[in-house]
């Protein structure tokens, strides 16, 4: 059985230290510049339908001390190996559990009250939520906030009815509230906390 799962366990990042570096310095800049993609070229190979995007950030990001959620098509065992093999991140039962968790597409993406909030004191305390999407638009919903020079229009295909009143609930409980990062293929994009929704396009 081991003998099987080592064989069948697909390798992390071909130079950790590089590599990992190069994955947080995309998420920074996309945190720094909220509703732009961000280009993310990673030549790794993750575990269906974990993307290689997505699975690049958790193994910059994640280690024993952030747990992950992962949604039901994710929660697999070839997933579930991967990522606690390479990160030694444990994965969670519960959205609320976990620092990161991960929706394999926007139909599958929980509600943003059922993950951690932070408190007024340790307002970092709170769950960042990244989201596998077909593709980044520059179109749609307007935002406006710290990054953003005067507006920034940004949506992605199937995103759920509830996104826009959940966002600016979201908004309204700054500084506490949830992270958002958006993963398309060869680019990831951004809507932390701070950023304010303007209106629909």
């Amino acid at each position: 059985m081991e003998a099987h799962a080592s064989q069948t366990l697909l390798p992390g990042f071909a130079d950790p230290v590089a590599d990992a570096q190069r994955a947080f310095k995309a998420v920074m800049q996309a945190m720094s510049r909220p509703a732009r993609a961000v280009p993310f070229e990673v030549a790794l190979t993750a575990p269906a339908p974990l993307s290689p995007v997505v699975a690049a950030m958790l193994l910059a990001l994640a280690d024993y001390e952030t747990p992950i959620w992962l949604d039901v098509p994710l929660r697999n065992q070839a997933v579930v190996q991967f990522l606690s093999f390479h990160s030694g991140a444990r994965i969670v039962r519960e959205p609320e559990e976990a620092v990161f968790a991960v929706a394999s597409d926007p139909a599958t993406m929980p509600p943003l009250m059922l993950l951690r909030q932070g408190t007024p004191e340790y307002p970092d305390r709170s769950t960042t939520l990244i989201v596998q999407v077909a593709a980044l638009r520059a179109e749609g919903l307007r935002f406006e906030g710290p990054g953003i020079k005067r507006e920034a229009q940004f949506s992605f295909p199937g995103a759920p009815s509830r996104f826009a009143a959940e966002l600016a609930a979201n908004r309204a409980q700054f500084p506490c509230g949830v992270d958002l990062i958006f993963a398309a293929p060869g680019a990831i994009a951004a809507l932390p906390r701070s950023v304010r929704l303007v209106k629909e396009a």
